[in-house]
């Protein structure tokens, strides 16, 4: 039986409170670029940079990461293997925002597609959910919200862009 964990006030408040926390560790915003793990956790980019620009009065790049071709739990890798990051990171400090941290493999592939776009100076890592579990030693810089699962469990994050809501559900 699903479980709502987080509605969209909560959701909300989540992000909200990661965009302070992103502002506070990097101490200015000109070198920032926020790179979003397609699909949902794209949208969770857009909405922290987003709130940036509320709070700050400036515009951050914001792009979008397909990782399929990194993955290493998928059979079909294509021969070209090409990050869809179309903005310059040489030097720059990334955050890369994904929707739920499970066993750490896409955040590894997702780094694999960042460095093959260039050599960023740091990368800091946001995600909304942490359900603990990994398999690589990947830890969040920024987390939404802790929530232990079993193996047996799922976590579903919903987008209002995607989805037409905006909550996470335990299954």
């Amino acid at each position: 039986m699903a479980k709502v964990i987080m509605d969209s006030t909560a959701m909300q408040r989540a992000l909200t409170r990661i965009t302070y926390e992103i502002i506070e560790q990097n101490r200015g915003l000109e070198n920032l670029v926020i790179v979003g793990i397609e699909t949902r956790g794209a949208y969770l980019a857009q909405r922290i940079a987003q709130r940036i620009a509320q709070l700050e009065g400036s515009q951050l790049p914001v792009a979008d990461l397909n990782i399929t071709n990194y993955r290493d739990d998928r059979p079909n890798k294509s021969a070209s293997i090409t990050a869809k990051i179309d903005l310059p990171i040489t030097g720059k400090n990334i955050v890369l925002v994904d929707d739920v941290l499970y066993t750490g493999r896409t955040i590894r592939a997702a780094l694999d597609a960042i460095m093959d776009s260039g050599r960023p100076q740091k990368i800091s890592l946001a995600v909304l959910i942490d359900r603990g579990h990994r398999e690589l030693p990947i830890r969040p810089d920024f987390v939404g919200k802790n929530i232990p699962t079993s193996h047996e469990e799922s976590i579903k994050v919903m987008v209002n862009e995607v989805d037409s809501l905006d909550q996470v559900v335990l299954d």
